[in-house]
């Protein structure tokens, strides 16, 4: 085996993730409308690809988010925090990591959602499902700048 490839085998969950990211997709709102979103990513990764601190900023006509968090993994399973700085909410993150999926679900006071992660080489699909809340779905595509 060549050192690069003992390397990969033995990188956490989050090693795909590092860099900078940028994209679009689609925010569909619980009022049935729909608004095309522009977003950034950046993963600052640690620990061997087991730990990553995270900031996701996405805007659209209405619409704006800034999300910060910080993950780590440990035997498949991830847990960490997050905040939200443009409502002033926080929380924990809990779920599973496995190959280039990541599937994880967010609660904090009065708000909760799910997350759905897959990297595949330079581009990334992220999706997130938050429950009673004024957004039902963020559908976006990222791809590593």
């Amino acid at each position: 085996m060549l050192p690069a490839e003992a390397h990969a085998q033995g990188a956490g969950p989050f090693a795909s993730l590092s860099g900078s990211w940028s994209g679009g997709g689609t925010i569909s709102l619980a009022s049935g409308a729909s608004e095309r979103i522009r977003c950034r990513a950046a993963y600052d990764v640690g620990s061997g690809g087991r730990a990553v601190q995270l900031s996701i900023r996405c805007a659209s006509d209405s619409y704006n988010f800034d999300l910060a968090g910080s993950v780590v993994s440990q035997g498949g399973a991830i847990t960490g925090t997050w905040s939200e700085s443009s409502r002033g909410v926080n929380g924990t993150v809990s779920g599973r990591a496995s190959g280039n999926q990541i599937q994880a679900y967010a609660q904090g006071s009065g708000f909760s959602a799910g997350l759905s992660l897959a990297t595949h080489g330079n581009r990334q699909s992220v999706v997130i499902r938050p429950t009673g809340a004024d957004v039902t779905s963020v559908s976006i595509a990222l791809a590593r700048r």
